[in-house]
């Protein structure tokens, strides 16, 4: 059993954390703490995109109930998860701007 600095036995999870961090430290890897500014620019990109993604669900699922082609909803559903994965690359790429602008 591993016993953290204040007597308590240390969990599975803080063992694992403590490892990563150790190995991070080895690594070179730097660590920081993220300011208020970027969490809320963080999270206004995710309410963007939170908004963007429930909007194109919404429309899809319109347009499939007012299709009975199969074809027709296959294509729709292809469109849909084209649509979605790029909306989804795009909040990627938004994010990584705001880490690697605030750095």
């Amino acid at each position: 059993m591993v016993v953290s600095d204040d007597g308590a036995p240390k969990s599975a999870y803080e063992l694992a954390m403590a490892r990563l961090k150790e190995k991070d430290r080895e690594a070179g890897v730097e660590e920081r703490e993220v300011s208020e500014e970027l969490k809320a620019e963080l999270a206004e990109v995710g309410r963007v995109y939170q908004a963007k993604l429930a909007e194109l669900e919404i429309l899809h699922r319109s347009k499939l109930a007012t299709t009975d082609d199969y074809a027709a909803r296959e294509a729709l559903e292809a469109d849909y998860l084209r649509d979605r994965e790029r909306l989804v690359s795009e909040r990627e790429s938004k994010i990584e701007a705001v880490r690697s602008d605030k750095r």
